[in-house]
């Protein structure tokens, strides 16, 4: 998490973190992975850094491929001083450019929408949704001007490529490909079909953390047992244990066979109960009802099949069957299902970061997924941005209704969309807090 970013901007610039160093904390010299400073989360110089040496050279999310379904629909992503914009051009084909008018650097788009060309507003000249220049109002008094010929005033491509339904875009042009720079990720997550969910909701929340802090709060399961206890007594085992990938990473539940889904925590002190079968019914509901994301109502309605089995049933013979009720649910539902075996989920895990900036906490009918974006100005602000994703048949997806709380409170109106969810949000704002403290030297991964 964390550290991740700090190897990215800060051992490109060593002279200058040492001096913001110096004006507050002493701390390690080095990149450590289990140490991130605490000025890497509260100085504007280093969010200057981010800005100038690892924003324009990752791949990022700028949108999802539904977003722009149709030819002419285009999605605006803005990030840092930088706003990009994602067209679909043809049935096949999506572009990128910067959303930048070529004549005096007025934006030519704002939000999401459709249309059959650019268009600035200042001045008139158009593109075709190719990028190709299509209008110079009085075009002649340029006449005889060097680099003004088409192939100049084209709009300005941006790399763009997708994976998992996410439309991906990348500043610089000699990057490598997307799928070089996923890498194992694709291994582990494609058996899921990400691809094929629709947004169940979006929500975009002003937070007052920095980016970073937001990102931390979800990429870990440490917080569980404190920040949402209630989920303990039918978590079964909840340690869990991280594993790498090169700039990327997951986490996964330690195996622990005694505590299995709807036992309680053995932190709980509480014993496993004899019969799991309702206490599994129980989470499925707790989960839909107070996270509303990664369980679907499919998958608690097919959980509840469960009560058809002997209650003496094996721990293991129970969740092989709760996911082949939940198969079949899909099935029937005209959802379908992934080709995703048993092994494969256990082998995903839970939690996924992908570099820089997007969680994936993914189900075979759901997935519930993060993108944190930096306030430009502010190193203690940010927009979490949480995507509840699931599997709908042909056109039963619901229309997309994207929510946006950027009121400077509205982080603390959360529940009405997720209660879970604003368990969480009523910790970061106090870390942010806690960073500038004297007393903080830096943040302890997990």
């Amino acid at each position: 998490m964390g550290a991740d970013v700090q190897m990215t901007a800060a051992t490109e610039s060593t002279r200058k973190t040492a001096r913001i160093r110096k004006k507050k904390h002493t701390g390690p010299a080095d990149v450590r992975a289990d140490f991130v400073p605490a000025e890497h989360y509260i100085s504007p110089e280093f969010l200057r850094l981010e800005k100038e040496r690892m924003w324009p050279r990752v791949w990022q999310v700028a949108c999802r491929e539904e977003e722009v379904a149709h030819v002419g629909a285009y999605v605006t992503y803005d990030i840092m001083d930088e706003s990009i914009v994602v067209a679909r051009v043809s049935e096949h084909e999506i572009k990128a450019y910067y959303n930048v008018c070529q004549h005096r650097g007025r934006r030519l788009v704002d939000g999401c929408g459709q249309m059959n060309r650019f268009h600035c507003r200042f001045h008139g000249w158009q593109w075709n949704l190719d990028g190709s220049l299509v209008r110079v109002l009085d075009r002649e008094d340029w006449a005889g001007c060097p680099n003004f010929r088409d192939a100049d005033l084209r709009l300005a491509d941006v790399r763009v490529d997708t994976w998992a339904g996410f439309v991906f875009v990348n500043m610089n042009p000699d990057a490598e490909p997307l799928s070089d720079y996923l890498g194992q990720v694709q291994h582990y997550l494609d058996p899921f079909e990400i691809g094929k969910m629709r947004y169940r909701w979006y929500v975009s929340v002003r937070t007052p953390c920095n980016w970073k802090v937001g990102l931390g709060a979800f990429d870990e399961g440490y917080h569980v047992a404190q920040t949402h206890p209630q989920l303990l007594i039918g978590h079964g085992e909840d340690i869990t244990r991280c594993r790498t990938f090169g700039r990327h990473g997951m986490f996964y539940i330690a195996p622990n066979p005694t505590r299995p889904m709807g036992s309680p925590s053995p932190r709980t002190g509480l014993p496993v109960p004899e019969d799991l079968r309702p206490h599994i019914i129980e989470y499925h509901d707790l989960v839909n009802y107070t996270l509303r994301a990664m369980f679907t109502e499919r998958d608690s309605g097919a959980a509840r099949r469960l009560m058809e089995l002997d209650p003496a049933t094996p721990a293991p013979v129970l969740m092989a069957k709760m996911v082949e009720f939940q198969r079949e649910a899909a099935i029937t539902a005209g959802v379908g299902w992934p080709d995703v075996s048993m092994q494969q989920m256990v082998e995903a895990g839970n939690d996924w970061h992908i570099f820089p900036n997007l969680i994936i906490l993914p189900r075979p009918d759901a997935a519930l997924c993060y993108r944190i974006l930096p306030d430009a100005r502010d190193p203690d602000r940010c927009f979490l941005e949480i995507y509840s994703l699931q599997r709908y048949a042909p056109g039963a997806e619901p229309k997309l209704e994207r929510q946006y709380l950027h009121g400077e409170e509205d982080w603390r109106n959360v529940s009405p969309i997720s209660s879970i969810l604003q368990q969480d949000f009523n910790n970061i704002g106090e870390v942010q807090r806690g960073m500038k403290s004297r007393g903080f030297k830096g943040a302890r991964t997990n």
